[in-house]
């Protein structure tokens, strides 16, 4: 209440033609008990709750979402193509989003329909809300982790074992899912850089024969490299192959 009382002296300095009620008046936060045993916060507060989970936004979109797979897959493939700045950064990154929503739209019509219209109708208090909400995401990505992470993050947080899936926490399943993200990634990584590394050595072992060892075979191959993916029609089954690698609810 020290900072509160702070600012409306602030605020009182600064514009000294506003009149503010009296610090005894302002209810910020309040709370009292449901019937269902729980709590219930003032409007004020769950509004301050909803905009911290808003700035939160960009980190759940990456640790949550098939977005992290999407972008290290694309940039793996920019490289293996090597155009370093084609397609550029925003492209990617934008790709990576609109690719992210049709793969999780599913899930966030299920968050939506458990969890934030039953809130905006008031059928259900807030904290249900957000648990309701969180059910599809934490089913999405117990789907696509690895055994291995979620055994080696239970342990390192001192989880022995856990009776369902269902019951793991998202302080453990979060890191163990990317993770997991990162290592699928870098599998299908590494089978789209092997035709492209295959053209690399061909080219310039076929310069090195012919004693042009001063012309660089990165210069030579890039067309090849170009027109081989263009010619199998790279970026369908790229973007294809990724979307259906998740296992969607």
């Amino acid at each position: 209440m020290k900072q509160l009382g702070f600012v409306i002296l602030l605020l009182s300095v600064c514009f000294p033609g506003v009149t503010f009620a009296a610090a005894s008046d302002l209810t910020l936060v309040t709370s009292q008990a449901n019937s269902a045993g729980g709590t219930d916060y003032s409007v004020s507060l769950q509004i301050l709750m909803l905009m911290t989970v808003l700035t939160l936004l960009p980190a759940a979109l990456m640790a949550m979402t098939s977005f992290t797979r999407i972008i290290v897959v694309l940039a793996i493939l920019r490289q293996a193509l090597g155009l370093m700045q084609t397609p550029s950064n925003q492209i990617i990154l934008g790709l990576s989003l609109f690719i992210t929503l049709f793969i999780m739209s599913p899930v966030f019509e299920a968050a939506y329909q458990n969890g934030v219209e039953p809130y905006m109708n008031e059928a259900i208090g807030f904290d249900a809300a957000l648990g309701e909400a969180g059910v599809p995401f934490h089913k999405f990505m117990v789907d696509q982790t690895r055994e291995s992470d979620l055994a080696l993050f239970s342990e390192m947080a001192g989880y022995t074992a856990f009776d369902t899936l269902n019951d793991i926490p998202f302080r453990v399943l979060v890191p163990a899912y990317i993770t997991s993200e990162l290592k699928t990634a870098f599998q299908i990584g590494f089978l789209i850089f092997i035709p492209f590394l295959v053209i690399d050595l061909v080219v310039a072992s076929i310069l090195m024969s012919m004693g042009m060892m001063m012309l660089s075979p990165m210069l030579i191959s890039l067309p090849f490299k170009i027109m081989l993916f263009v010619m199998v029609d790279g970026w369908t089954l790229v973007v294809g192959t990724l979307a259906s690698s998740f296992s969607v609810i």
